[in-house]
């Protein structure tokens, strides 16, 4: 891929200054907009804001990549930007300091073919040393251009060429996003391996699914395995019997070589087979076991969570819209079935798929099935979400441990991985859960949500303000994020208050900008007015992300005026008992919200009252703070007044 045709000399910025990521994102996006590259800046950077939510975009070695795949990018494109200062950039072990970005704007119907092409192409590009350092160098648009030309790039030995007996290790790499950190750890291994002298050939487990597979040929004549996954890898009992070391994704990137040598020290012995050679057990910590298995048990079940919640939301909006209650209380009529399907993906279905997929991330396929039994017994005994958390736990463990120390010879393979390991496994996992650990849980969850169903007064009008104010707090960030997954394990355990919560302060942030522009536009920016044209609309859908830009604009005033409003709509909506047991149905909750009690009609008034609430309260406090900070020349707007 040419990269010089998906840019041009007014995207190139170099030498610059940024005081936050946010602000590089919106200055280079702003600069794809003139450009003529995008419909509407704002969907947009709701799309990039969305990504970065979703993990790291900092890829090590200075660069950072964020994207956005959206219907209003126009044609695939990037800008870059080189910084003076280094700026502290979200990477996968925490912030790191970034000097080159690159904002990649990808239109919704390429995702999966130019998206791909793009990021592969870039970081094998700047996976060089002199490239990156070249680029950072650089004078002007057109050297830049120069440096990113297809045939600029470094010619690549070919690793047929070197002699048969010449070591092979073979590699799988992948993160949890399954794009950039995969793409890019394995760019740094095979430039590692022609520096060693060696042979790699690197599976990719990405986004696209399973890219340059490994062959079994290929793994008899391995000497050495590398795992670099932040996630599960899949069919990994295709490396049994090679010595094997597993690291983070981002740890070919910092240290390929150190890696490969890492794997060449403990390799197969000429003439081993893979039934012979000794396997070296993973390296993970505990606390890495934890973290990948986790990743991976909820990435798995989320899209289960949003499918059944969408199945129901549209069940029960036909149903209130048409006046079909009684057809959806029918049972075996069709919208009673909608029903069903959406009811039992999330109360039936979301526990053990949890649960099995937390398994196979610990012990691979051999452990789903025994993850599926302690997902069951976790819902039989009523240990809920927590329960499904253990039970996938304990289920890893186990298989683990059984595969490790239950081996048969290679004629009886079938017998051990179809029968042995799925029998045993169920039922040591299944009598755990049932009658050690289970009832602990099921009691500790049973607790909970008897506490969460207990509160009210003063009491539910604090859970009420905190969970409003996580919420407000970072706009779709960390905390924010904290926030939505405790709602959602409340909601998994029949308690829905939390979420009707959530989902009313989501508004607060998008009015509030929208309200506060119009009515005092000589306050602001012109960015900010232009923002606050199209920010009602996102919080009528449920998304606080389109405040971003004002709040980088202003982080203590428009961010405190927020929090503001937002503990009052939380408590309001906290001591009214309303809940909300349909996730991501944004201003369509009104009609499926649980009235405590109040009548449907109050409670859609109360909830969507509480927002509105909410929002005077921070227009009034954003106006006059701001209008404080203009007169005493601390900020000034440069939109025109109405």
């Amino acid at each position: 891929m040419d990269l010089t045709l998906l840019t041009s000399p007014e995207l190139i910025h170099l030498n610059t200054t940024f005081a936050s990521r946010e602000q590089a994102i919106a200055f280079l996006a702003q600069r794809l907009d003139q450009q003529g590259i995008l419909n509407h800046a704002q969907d947009f950077l709701h799309a990039v804001s969305e990504r970065e939510a979703e993990g790291p975009t900092a890829l090590g070695e200075g660069l950072a990549v964020p994207h956005g795949k959206s219907a209003s990018v126009k044609r695939a494109a990037f800008a870059l930007a080189t910084l003076r200062q280094p700026l502290l950039w979200q990477g996968v072990d925490g912030d790191e300091p970034v000097n080159m970005i690159f904002l990649l704007a990808i239109p919704e119907a390429e995702a999966g073919s130019t998206h791909m092409q793009l990021l592969t192409a870039l970081t094998t590009r700047l996976v060089d040393d002199e490239t990156r350092a070249a680029l950072l160098a650089a004078r002007d648009a057109q050297e830049v251009l120069t440096l990113l030309r297809e045939e600029a790039a470094l010619e690549i030995d070919d690793p047929q060429a070197l002699p048969e007996e010449t070591p092979l290790v073979v590699c799988v790499t992948a993160c949890p996003a399954g794009i950039a950190h995969t793409y890019m750890a394995a760019e740094y291994l095979e430039k590692a391996a022609k520096k060693l002298g060696i042979r790699v050939h690197v599976e990719k487990q990405g986004a696209n699914g399973i890219e340059d597979p490994i062959t079994a040929a290929q793994c008899c004549r391995a000497v050495a395995c590398v795992f670099a996954a932040e996630v599960a890898v899949k069919d990994s009992q295709r490396f049994d019997g090679i010595p094997c070391i597993r690291v983070p994704v981002a740890e070919p990137i910092r240290r390929a070589e150190a890696v490969l040598r890492q794997a060449l020290a403990m390799q197969r012995k000429p003439g081993e087979t893979l039934g012979s050679a000794p396997v070296k057990p993973p390296e993970n910590s505990v606390k890495a076991d934890l973290k990948q298995a986790l990743l991976s048990g909820i990435s798995f079940a989320v899209p289960m969570i949003v499918a059944g919640g969408s199945v129901l939301a549209v069940t029960v909006l036909i149903a209130q819209l048409f006046g079909w209650q009684e057809l959806y209380a029918q049972k075996e009529s069709w919208l009673w079935m909608y029903r069903q399907l959406g009811g039992g993906m999330l109360g039936i279905l979301m526990v053990p798929v949890l649960s099995a997929y937390t398994a196979y991330s610990l012990a691979d396929k051999p452990a789903l099935t025994p993850g599926f039994a302690a997902g069951l017994c976790a819902n039989m005994i009523g240990a809920g979400f927590l329960g499904g958390v253990a039970g996938g736990l304990i289920a890893g463990y186990v298989m683990r441990w059984m595969k490790k120390h239950v081996r048969l010879s290679a004629s009886f393979n079938g017998f051990l991985m179809f029968y042995l390991y799925p029998v045993f496994g169920t039922l040591i996992t299944g009598s755990i859960m049932l009658f050690v650990i289970g009832e602990p849980v099921a009691l500790l969850n049973s607790s909970l949500t008897a506490w969460l169903n207990g509160l009210s007064g003063s009491n539910a009008i604090v859970l009420g303000a905190l969970i409003a104010f996580m919420c407000s707090f970072d706009l779709g960030g960390p905390v924010n994020k904290a926030a939505y997954a405790f709602c959602l394990g409340a909601m998994a355990n029949g308690v829905y208050g939390p979420y009707a919560i959530f989902g009313a302060t989501k508004m607060v942030s998008a009015f509030t900008v929208t309200a506060s522009t119009v009515l005092a536009p000589h306050l602001f920016k012109s960015f900010e007015v232009e923002t606050g044209k199209s920010t009602w609309l996102l919080g009528l859908a449920g998304i606080t992300e389109g405040a971003i830009p004002m709040a980088i604009e202003d982080p203590l005033r428009v961010i405190g005026s927020f929090l503001t409003g937002s503990v009052v709509t939380g408590a309001i909506v906290g001591a009214a008992g309303i809940g909300l047991s349909t996730p991501g149905a944004g201003i369509f909750s009104l009609f499926l919200l649980h009235d405590g009690g109040l009548g449907g009609w109050q409670a859609a008034a109360v909830w969507l009252g509480a927002a509105l609430a909410g929002t005077v309260i921070s227009t009034l406090v954003l106006l006059s703070w701001r209008g404080y900070a203009v007169r005493r020349g601390q900020f000034s707007g440069d939109a025109p007044s109405s």
